[in-house]
């Protein structure tokens, strides 16, 4: 068995899982709001969508700063493939949620609606009312929202081979510690 290498720190660990449950609400949010057209208002689960999206961006953006400053390495037990595997889903999970969230709140600008951190701080708008960008930016949204699932469910499946099939303690290092 190989040895545990570094463990992902307490906070590193409560961003990773706040994301999760972020990300659970919000896909679960948007199965079942209504579909947005034309004279949808900006109430209900629509409004519960865009809250979360600005919860998720303003929590994705700690999380990467804090992973920025303080890393932790990827087993020195996986292969190299393995690592590059990791690290291209880990890049790509934070960019597609990155990237969603800007698209959802220009998206959101193009109806004229406000999108609040919190229920209570307004963000700047990051377009016009009826911008033509902004309007495909909803449509590129609503397409990644499924390469986001992907990539999803990559990372799942690896940290469970990880577990059961290589028993190499990958997922032990994001789970919490008992005391």
């Amino acid at each position: 068995m190989p040895t545990l290498d570094r463990e992902y720190d307490a906070t590193a660990k409560a961003f990773h899982w706040l994301i999760v449950l972020l990300l659970a609400a919000q896909y679960t949010v948007g199965s079942i709001m209504p579909h947005i057209g034309r004279d949808t208002p900006n109430e209900g689960w629509v409004n519960w969508h865009l809250s979360l999206g600005a919860i998720i961006l303003f929590v994705i953006v700690l999380r990467l700063g804090w992973r920025l400053i303080r890393p932790v390495p990827l087993l020195l037990s996986m292969t190299a493939w393995e690592r590059r595997l990791a690290h291209v889903t880990h890049v790509a999970l934070y960019l597609l949620v990155f990237v969603m969230t800007i698209l959802g709140w220009a998206a959101a600008n193009y109806r004229g609606w406000d999108v609040k951190l919190f229920g209570a701080v307004t963000l700047p708008a990051l377009a016009p009312k009826g911008t033509a960008w902004a309007h495909q930016a909803g449509d590129i949204h609503n397409l990644l929202v499924y390469v986001l699932l992907g990539f999803i469910v990559l990372h799942v499946a690896g940290a469970l081979v990880h577990q059961f099939v290589h028993r190499d303690h990958v997922l032990s290092r994001m789970l919490p510690r008992p005391h």
